[in-house]
């Protein structure tokens, strides 16, 4: 059921994230980039920067108990101070955003369709972003997923990209993405190790993979869109999907994960991961 955001605020408190810590200034620039560029055909539905700002401005207030700079939208939105946003300001900066889009879209479709057209958008922008953070990190992406070579170049770009968030202040503490899976999922126990994983894959099957961050800078906005609108943005995890389907897999988390479940400094989502029919 969803709940207005200082019921969420008051049910889920993130204590551990009161002391804000710097977001680097490269990520900034690509994730406003990618964030702006699928928002603002949206606002024109909305009252566009004035009504992010305000949503920041209540978001900052309720969940850090501050008062938000009143240009923070805007700046960011322009790619301008961004040396100046910490890591609270950027969580209230992504859920802002999110939030007028995910509102202007449900203004256009309802049901089935919203919930659609809301996870495209944080695709989009997890697609442009991906883009953007290809060219700095010059990754060397195999067309498709076949051999050991092309899963060791998988392999060796994800753990670029983690290591991408972690320095940049993303992620907090660590980013780890494997493919050695012992876990239950719907009531079933999947074992797998990672020298199991290309086989399942090429065979036409499903693979699977686990996913830990350490104390990702937008959990409380991830937690907090979720129980407000239904939809969160999880953007780490859209880059990972982005770089998945450029070497022709489909790859998601389990659609019951809900990132409130775990402790603040550790979430998990199991993956699966599969190649796409016509690359079978």
């Amino acid at each position: 059921m969803l709940s207005s955001l200082s019921v969420a605020v008051t049910q889920h408190p993130y204590p551990e994230f009161q002391k804000w810590w710097p977001v680097g200034e490269t990520f900034l620039a690509m994730m406003a980039e990618a964030i702006i560029c699928e928002w603002r055909p949206l606002a024109a539905s909305t009252d566009g920067i004035a009504s992010v700002q305000e949503t920041v401005g209540e978001y900052i207030s309720l969940v850090y108990q501050r008062k938000a700079r009143p240009d923070l939208a805007a700046s960011f939105a322009a790619s301008s101070d961004l040396n100046t946003i910490q890591s609270g300001e950027f969580d209230a900066l992504s859920y802002g955003f999110f939030h007028s889009a995910f509102k202007s879209l449900a203004s256009q479709q309802s049901g089935n369709e919203l919930e659609t057209a809301r996870r495209r958008f944080a695709e989009q922008v997890g697609s442009r972003f991906f883009g953007l953070l290809a060219g700095i990190l010059a990754t060397d992406l195999p067309d498709s997923l076949n051999t050991a070579s092309d899963f060791a170049a998988v392999d060796s770009a994800l753990r670029q990209v983690g290591k991408f968030l972690c320095k940049q202040g993303y992620l907090h503490s660590f980013f780890d993405f494997r493919f050695d899976v012992s876990t239950y999922h719907a009531g079933e126990k999947i074992d797998q190790s990672k020298e199991d994983f290309l086989p399942k894959l090429t065979a036409g099957g499903t693979a699977y993979a686990l996913y830990e961050m350490g104390r990702p800078v937008i959990l409380p906005s991830a937690v907090y869109l979720y129980r407000t609108v239904g939809e969160a943005q999880h953007h780490s995890s859209r880059t990972i999907e982005e770089l998945f389907s450029r070497v022709g897999c489909d790859a998601w988390e389990t659609d019951d994960f809900d990132p409130s479940n775990y402790p603040s400094d550790r979430v998990v989502e199991l993956w699966q991961i599969r190649r796409r029919s016509q690359d079978l």
